[in-house]
């Protein structure tokens, strides 16, 4: 009985291929609920980001039951996301000082996956001070070590760093609350795979710029692997969204740049719109165009098939990568699917 059970707990936990699509979304209006039925047949694993807990460990959330019925209908792995609510850092650091608070959490995640069947769980845990990296890795082992009893995989989404920034400045901020804070050897060799978030380079407190440049990607690769990481337990990153940077003004009372995520279908009626002629970055493998507004540019960088394609050239020059996790379903250029599937089914 217990050889079957091993066995089992292999079959579950171990991909189906060499190298697979997470996709995250699936969970509602905005993140794909409408889409993962039309591209289940080219997606492994969907990850809905559903699930947030507290300082106390009470978890809120859950996945659709539309979702539930659907995955199990198109046989797809169900990972959903527990999160720390709006990546807020004192109910992380809370919840990272309170070990019964994170005991609570780990039994919710256990029997709520037991119940519903999912393939397993990822830590989407951001914005923690790196003075809480070591409890956070604890957090993580004790977590894993109760999911794989269970049969359920554990994986954790890491925002990347190269562990290089100035004394001072946007870089150490960067630093110190996101990039820091993961031990990235440790969370791999507990857990199953991390998902290597080589996304949003550019975003919402940045100046204008690519949301995965080609030379970022591959130097945030090149340093995990550096750490003496397996390449089978990287998952890499890839954006289904765009950015758009504009002139705002905000309740505080501040008039200052404000970036945002937008899908495809968006930045290309804001391209058309404007009459904008796009300019590609071959090394960058990244198109963007700019346009005045009452004076001021607005400036969009694109993700598009090209994009995308770009991305998939530079995942196979890492042979042996997991696969590849997505965000966010329902963003995309429809033309990339057709690139999924020739690269991974």
């Amino acid at each position: 009985m217990r050889l079957l059970g091993l066995i089992a707990l292999l079959i579950l936990v171990l991909p189906a291929h060499g190298q697979e699509v997470i996709v995250y979304g699936g969970s509602g209006s905005g993140r794909g609920a409408d889409e993962f039925l039309a591209r289940a047949d080219q997606i492994d694993v969907i990850s809905p980001q559903v699930y947030g807990v507290d300082s106390l460990g009470v978890v809120t959330g859950g996945v659709p039951e539309r979702l539930l019925r659907e995955s199990r209908e198109t046989n797809t792995r169900l990972m959903p996301l527990i999160m720390n609510p709006g990546f807020n850092q004192a109910q992380i650091h809370g919840l990272l000082g309170n070990l019964a608070a994170q005991a609570k959490t780990i039994d919710f995640m256990v029997k709520e996956g037991v119940k519903h069947g999912f393939w397993g769980w990822q830590f989407d845990f951001e914005n923690i001070h790196s003075s809480d990296r070591d409890a956070f890795t604890a957090f993580f082992k004790a977590a894993a070590a109760a999911l794989h009893l269970a049969g359920m995989t554990a994986s954790v989404a890491v925002v990347p760093t190269n562990n290089v920034a100035e004394e001072r400045g946007f870089s150490r901020y960067m630093q110190d609350n996101w990039r820091g804070n993961f031990d990235m050897v440790e969370l791999a060799a507990a857990g199953d795979f991390i998902s290597l978030m080589t996304y949003a380079q550019h975003g919402g407190p940045t100046a204008p710029g690519p949301i995965a440049g080609l030379p970022w990607m591959k130097e945030m690769l090149d340093y995990a692997l550096s750490l003496g990481i397996p390449a089978g337990k990287i998952s890499l990153g890839l954006p289904f969204y765009s950015g758009y940077w504009h002139p705002d003004y905000f309740s505080d009372g501040m008039a200052r740049v404000r970036g945002n995520e937008v899908s495809f279908s968006r930045a290309s009626e804001l391209l058309k719109a404007n009459n904008v002629e796009m300019i590609w970055l071959p090394d960058q493998g990244v198109s963007y165009g700019f346009w005045q507004q009452y004076g001021v540019f607005h400036w969009v960088f694109l993700e598009n098939v090209r994009s995308f394609q770009a991305k998939i050239d530079l995942f196979h020059a890492y042979p042996g990568l997991r696969g590849v996790s997505i965000w966010v379903l329902g963003a995309e250029d429809p033309a990339v699917w057709e690139t999924i599937r020739e690269t991974f089914h």
